[in-house]
């Protein structure tokens, strides 16, 4: 192929990238989710017939939102906790990145958990309703742990900081609620109750403010 020949071509696919909508698609940067976690822990307490244990990540991130309003700047949290203004809200907790200061608990959870089947935990947002304490609120989602779906509801408060938005919650839920037999370990003479409870203290933040 000539040099002239190489210059029309590239000249060609050039424009049709500019002028196309598949062109356009390519170059098009992807618009920034309307919210993201700047920051965020993730605590499961338990207990067994020896003692208490705790696992915990900070790998927390936002896989989906959408906001069915055109709030920006100072006012945009008070909007987005209304009814029905979060379209979808879907957040993922990586199961490997779950850890303990207890040696040897690490394997045990990530067996009960089958993270080599089911390697995220997530929960999905359905509704937030509001409490009488000024900031409270119920949020009712599904949550996913080890492949199994379940409703769930959890207390939380909202608060602010700065432009960003302090979320803080609770649950208490069962294990076997989700088909998980609760870890053991030392040949079963440790074995661990399938009560446990999951505390979150995060940071969310928007471009839109």
């Amino acid at each position: 192929m000539t040099l002239a020949r190489i210059a029309s071509v590239s000249l060609t696919v050039a424009v049709a990238l500019v002028f196309c909508p598949i062109g356009a698609a390519l170059f098009a940067q992807a618009p920034a989710p309307p919210l993201a976690m700047t920051k965020a822990k993730v605590t499961i307490e338990g207990t067994s017939n020896v003692h208490d244990w705790t696992a915990t990540s900070t790998r927390v991130r936002v896989v989906q939102a959408k906001i069915a309003t055109e709030a920006k700047g100072a006012g945009f949290w008070d909007a987005v906790v209304k009814p029905g203004v979060i379209g979808s809200f879907e957040i993922v907790i990586p199961v490997a990145t779950l850890t303990s200061p207890r040696s040897g608990l690490d394997k045990n959870m990530y067996k009960a958990l089958k993270a080599d089947q089911h390697k995220d935990i997530t929960f999905r947002l359905k509704g937030l309703t509001p409490k009488t304490a000024a900031g409270a609120f119920t949020a009712a989602g599904v949550l996913r742990v080890a492949g199994v779906d379940r409703d769930v509801t959890l207390d939380i408060t909202l608060g602010r900081a700065g432009q960003n938005l302090v979320v803080r919650g609770s649950t208490a839920l069962l294990m076997t609620d989700f088909g998980i037999d609760p870890p053991r370990a030392l040949l079963g003479t440790v074995r661990s109750s399938p009560n446990v409870t999951i505390t979150f203290e995060a940071v969310v933040s928007s471009p839109l403010i």
